[in-house]
């Protein structure tokens, strides 16, 4: 299982209802992905990719995880990449720091190891839990009318949670949410989701203008976990943080300040299956729940966040993004894929999807 190469390889990913909008005036229509493939000297493959949400979501973008790659991908050349300990050490030693760039190797690793041993990767990761996975859709950030009407073209696909991309002014994003609560159904999630993007002054008044409402959860109020603990002091609404949960020891502080009931698990953030595991299961120890997805990507690491999420345990487990779904590229035919709203994880070995090398053009560079 030693690695004998590290190929990178980049492509583009647009977005499929056109323009992707957050708070602050950050957007996107086209990101540029990464696919790393390594191969052992047995011929085994395994597959990552890493795509940032733009260069200002998180201290993370494109060009970076490429450049990062350089440096990583020598390092991990004759480590056994069934050695999930021993890759992360080697990476460790070759650079510090830009773990959504080691991700991508870290699940390339765990898809070789599946590929070898004959498994599907969630059952490396403890087990299949689940077969029916709750996918959300997020909802980019618009008028009340334009949220409202996306909301229910998703509802008609068969969606019944919805993450509403908000931080703007917020007594237009109370309108915003109140329109979009009174389209859905009593079974349905509504996530308030400001990416940090609120003043804490104005998240304060955001959050006392919907209080009344059920179903409703708020994301990610203002950018620091200090002033999220003031905006939850102002509501009794469920709080979900994930721009502020990046490690073991965010998720321990913010659970030690009460800070919230779940947290967004994104692999890239984290830096990987391997530590994105040991925070899911700290989770699931601590009571609290999980929506398990990445920053944006492909059909790759949208089945490595379907395997982690089915090996889940359904009570942990809040909901689950689908980035392929999201995106027009696709370079796996097989990969997995929304149905009603709900999704699951291949039952082939590995991350279960096998890549169009072809469609990817000429590797970025190789290590050897």
């Amino acid at each position: 299982m030693d690695i004998s190469r590290v190929e990178v390889f980049g492509y583009d990913l647009s977005y499929v209802h056109g323009r992707f909008v957050l708070s602050g005036g950050r957007e996107a229509d086209t990101l540029p992905s990464t696919v790393v493939r390594i191969t052992t000297v047995d011929g085994i493959e395994g597959f990552g990719e890493v795509c940032p949400l733009g260069s200002v979501y998180l201290p993370a973008h494109a060009a970076g995880a490429r450049a990062a790659l350089r440096e990583l991908a020598p390092a991990v050349v004759g480590v056994d990449a069934s050695n999930l300990g021993a890759i992360e050490a080697a990476m460790e030693r070759a650079l510090m720091g830009h773990g959504y760039a080691k991700s991508a190797i870290d699940v390339a690793c765990w898809d070789a190891f599946g590929r070898a041993t004959g498994v599907p990767v969630c059952q490396l990761l403890g087990g299949r839990r689940s077969d029916e996975l709750p996918l959300y859709v997020a909802v980019p950030l618009a008028s009340a009318a334009e949220m409202t009407g996306y909301v229910e073209a998703r509802r008609a696909e068969g969606f019944r949670r919805f993450q509403l991309k908000v931080g703007g002014n917020p007594r237009d994003d109370v309108v915003r949410i109140r329109s979009v609560v009174e389209a859905t159904g009593p079974d349905e999630v509504v996530v308030a989701d400001a990416n940090g993007g609120w003043s804490l002054q104005d998240a304060v008044v955001a959050v006392r203008g919907i209080s009344d409402l059920e179903r409703v959860f708020v994301e990610q109020p203002c950018r620091t976990l200090e002033e999220c603990l003031v905006v939850r002091t102002c509501t009794t609404l469920p709080m979900i943080l994930d721009e502020s949960i990046v490690d073991v020891q965010s998720l321990l502080r913010a659970h030690r300040e009460r800070a919230m009931e779940a947290f967004n698990l994104k692999l890239s953030k984290v830096g990987g299956l391997t530590r994105a595991k040991l925070m899911r299961d700290l989770a699931a120890a601590l009571g609290l729940r999980v929506t398990v997805e990445d920053t944006w990507g492909g059909d790759v690491i949208t089945a490595a966040v379907s395997h982690l999420a089915a090996s889940t345990p359904p009570a942990t487990l809040f909901t689950v993004s689908f980035m392929n779904d999201w995106t027009n590229e696709h370079i796996a035919s097989d990969a997995s894929r929304s149905s009603l709203g709900v999704g699951s994880a291949p039952m082939d070995r590995g991350l279960g999807v096998d890549v169009d090398i072809e469609m990817l053009g000429p590797p970025l560079f190789t290590a050897r």
